[in-house]
C-alpha cells in the first residue's frame, strides 16, 4: 500500500449512504441500541443512580453510547442523552416517575410560555451533552458515524403540553384548536431551541443528526404541513447555512402516505421509516429521493428465530436498489434478546445484493 493510500481518511458506510450512495452491505445501527436490553447499560444506569444523571455525566453517558458499539460492531453511534433535555433547558420542570416514564410541568396557556427561557440561554445548561460528543468523537472507531439527535417540535411539544406521554397526543390538539397562537409561540420556540441544540452537538463533533417526531403520526392535512413538516424543513435549512454538508435524518413516524416527498419538502438527506410502512412501497415512492433508514419490527429483536433473519432479508432485497441504512422500525425494547442482536448484525453483514 502506497503512502498516500494508507494516508486517505477511513470511508464511513453510513456517511456514504446519507450521501446517496448504494453501500453494499448497507450500514447498520438501531434505535435506542445503548438500553436496558444490555446488562453492561444497567450496571452503568445504576452507578449513575438515575436516568437524568446518567444523561448529564458525559464520562457515563459515553459509556453507555459506546457499549453496543463494542458489542456489535454497529456502523454508527448515537448519543445517548433524551428528546426531554430542551424543555428541561428551556424552563421546564422535568423528573422520571419509576415504571412510569418522565414528568413535565405543562405549557396550558400565555403566562406557561412566559416563563420559558429563551432559545439562546440553553447553551449552558445542556453543556454536558456537548461534552459527551467530544468525548465520543475522540473514543469512536475511525469507520463509526456519531449521530446527534433532538426531538422534533411537534413531539417534543406533546410532552411540554400534556407534562407526560398521551396515547393521542389530545392535550397538544386541543391547544392548538383553543389558543392557536400560543400552540404557535411553543412550536416556534422549540424550533429555535432544536437549531441551537443540534448546532452545538455538531460543533462538538456529531457527524450527522436525525430529528425524531415520533408523534407525527397523529397530525393531518395541513396541520402534518404546519407543525411536522414546516419545522423539519426550518431546522434542516439553519443547520445547512450554519453546517454545510452536515447531513440530517428525519423520522416522521407514523406518516404514512406523508413520506413519500417528506425528503423533497424539508431537505432531509434520508428518511427513517416506522414499522407500518411497506418496503416495496417505499422503495418506489421514498428512496427515489434519496437513502432511506429501517424499518424491521423490534418485536423480532425479542422473538428472534427464523423469522428474523427472513425479515430482514426481505427488507434488505426492497431497498437494494438505492442508499439504505438498516434499522429497526422503532426503538429496541427493554426485553430484547442481545443474542437477536448479534444474529441480526450478521445476517445484514453477510447479505449482498449481488448474490441475488
Amino acid at each position: 500500500m502506497s503512502d498516500n493510500a494508507a494516508a486517505r481518511p477511513t470511508v464511513k458506510p453510513l456517511l456514504a449512504a446519507l450521501a446517496g450512495e448504494r453501500v453494499d452491505p448497507p450500514p447498520i445501527w438501531l434505535m435506542r441500541q445503548a438500553g436496558r436490553y444490555l446488562p453492561e447499560y444497567r450496571a452503568t444506569r445504576a452507578k449513575a443512580g438515575d436516568f437524568l444523571s446518567l444523561c448529564y455525566t458525559p464520562e457515563l453517558a459515553a459509556e453507555v453510547t459506546l457499549q453496543p458499539i463494542r458489542r456489535f460492531g454497529f456502523d454508527a453511534a448515537i448519543l445517548f442523552a433524551d428528546i426531554l433535555l430542551v424543555p428541561q433547558a428551556l424552563g421546564a420542570d422535568l423528573w422520571f416517575e419509576t415504571g412510569e416514564g418522565p414528568r413535565l410541568s405543562t405549557i396550558t396557556g400565555p403566562a406557561d410560555l412566559a416563563r420559558l427561557r429563551p432559545a439562546d440561554a440553553i447553551h449552558d445548561r445542556l453543556a454536558p451533552v456537548y461534552e459527551t460528543v467530544r468525548i465520543l468523537a475522540r473514543e469512536l472507531p475511525a469507520n463509526v458515524t456519531l449521530i446527534g439527535f433532538a426531538g422534533a417540535p411537534w413531539t417534543v411539544a406533546t410532552y411540554m403540553v400534556a407534562g407526560r406521554g398521551t396515547p393521542d397526543q389530545g392535550p397538544a390538539h386541543r391547544l392548538m384548536a383553543e389558543d392557536r397562537a400560543t400552540f404557535d409561540a411553543l412550536i416556534d420556540r422549540i424550533t429555535e431551541a432544536t437549531i441551537a441544540y443540534l448546532s452545538a452537538q455538531i460543533e462538538a463533533g456529531a457527524e450527522t443528526v436525525k430529528l425524531f417526531d415520533s408523534w407525527a403520526g397523529s397530525l393531518e392535512g395541513e396541520d402534518f404541513d404546519r407543525y411536522a413538516l414546516a419545522p423539519a424543513r426550518r431546522i434542516i435549512s439553519a443547520l445547512g447555512e450554519r453546517h454545510p454538508g452536515v447531513p440530517v435524518i428525519a423520522f416522521p413516524r407514523g406518516a404514512g402516505a406523508r413520506y413519500a416527498g417528506f425528503a423533497r419538502a424539508t431537505g432531509a438527506d434520508c428518511v427513517a421509516l416506522d414499522t407500518a410502512v411497506d418496503p416495496d412501497w417505499a422503495a418506489r415512492e421514498v428512496q427515489k429521493d434519496g437513502c432511506v433508514q429501517g424499518n424491521l419490527d423490534p418485536r423480532l429483536m425479542v422473538e428472534g428465530g427464523p423469522a428474523l433473519e427472513a425479515e430482514a432479508r426481505r427488507i434488505l432485497e426492497a431497498f437494494a436498489g438505492g442508499p439504505h441504512i438498516f434499522n429497526l422500525g422503532h426503538g429496541i425494547t427493554p426485553d430484547a434478546d442481545p443474542d437477536n442482536v448479534a444474529r441480526l448484525v450478521e445476517t445484514v453483514r453477510t447479505w449482498s445484493a449481488d448474490r441475488r
